[in-house]
């Protein structure tokens, strides 16, 4: 593991909704994809049983998510949403215009935003990176991923209100 871990910050809800699904999947869900796959086996030739391929691909994804949670969860900083004081920052919702367009996003994690239509970029992305710690007004630009430079002026932050 490289020594410039990630740290994430999450609301305790996000957290506690993470830490309960990651439980649930720990426990449960495991436990549930064994006993479809043991099941998918006595049914007898693995090579042409859909079941059996199916659960193995379900275990599959359970076993990445448990991973990413687990991930997540130990390289986090919960704390409360941040009352925004003009200053772009974790956990705040941030209109900015990009490029000559305007756009309302929150800078955090996507898992902050579940279930929100609000679009999220981490404060690691490139946007993010390039306006954390910017005040409403300032203005900057940042390299996208395609190379192209891209201007970018801050127009308003606002703490975020939840889903």
């Amino acid at each position: 593991m490289s020594q410039e871990t990630q740290v994430t910050f999450l609301t305790q809800e996000a957290y506690d909704r993470l830490a309960a699904e990651l439980e649930e999947l720990s426990v449960n869900g495991r436990n549930e994809i064994a006993k479809r796959i043991e099941a998918a086996r006595e049914e007898g030739d693995l090579k042409e049983n859909g079941g059996y391929h199916a659960a193995k691909d379900e275990q599959g994804k359970i076993e990445a998510r448990i991973v990413q949670l687990t991930q997540l969860l130990r390289h986090t900083t919960v704390g409360a949403i941040p009352e925004s004081h003009g200053v772009v920052e974790p956990g705040t919702v941030i209109t900015a215009n990009i490029a000559g367009d305007e756009s309302v996003f929150l800078i955090g994690n996507r898992e902050m935003a579940a279930g929100s239509d609000l679009s999220v970029y981490s404060e690691q992305s490139p946007l993010g990176a390039a306006i954390i710690g910017l005040n409403v007004g300032d203005s900057t630009s940042y390299t996208a991923p395609n190379g192209k430079q891209i201007d970018v002026t801050v127009t308003k932050v606002e703490t975020y209100a939840g889903q």
